[in-house]
């Protein structure tokens, strides 16, 4: 009973080498074929099912494309306040509006990006407004400081000769 056992164990062990190596054998030349043609297989069905369908890329496009005019005026407005612009308030954000924002963005130790950020905006004083809040005097608009537990000196130690 043990060489039958030990025969049928061999042989299962065998059947799952075999099978092993199958599947690595299967996944090595699926790999070789996609990247032999660039495409995989299941993108060129894809593409196959998709003729007929007309393109949605061109005509969407994500985020904030440009900025409002009148909100381009007021970050301009902010930004000649503090100097780090001349002129007239345009309206337009243009390359001019462009500079004065990343220049004033590096200068505060940010990213200097194609749009302003939320921090820039904020610290300009052109955050969120609260007009839509209902109670704005006490929603937690702005951060509150830590909370801290006052410091105690430590107690002086008795002296046992007194």
């Amino acid at each position: 009973m043990k060489v039958g056992g030990s025969i049928s164990a061999m042989l299962l062990s065998a059947a799952c080498a075999l099978l092993l190596v199958c599947a690595l054998a299967q996944a090595d030349t699926s790999k070789k074929a996609s990247t032999s043609t660039g495409k995989s297989a299941i993108a060129s069905t894809k593409k196959a099912t998709r003729k007929g369908k007309k393109s949605r890329k061109s005509s969407w496009r994500r985020g904030q494309q440009k900025i409002d005019p009148k909100r381009a005026r007021e970050i301009q407005e902010a930004l000649i306040r503090e100097h780090y612009m001349q002129g007239k308030p345009s309206g337009v954000w243009d390359q001019t509006s462009q500079k004065a924002m990343e220049r004033f963005q590096a200068e505060n130790g940010w990213q200097s990006k194609t749009v302003p950020d939320a921090r820039a905006l904020i610290k300009l004083g052109l955050g969120p407004d609260h007009e839509h809040l209902l109670n704005p005097e006490s929603a937690m608009t702005t951060a509150q400081p830590p909370h801290t537990l006052p410091v105690v000196a430590p107690a002086e130690p008795k002296n046992p000769n007194q």
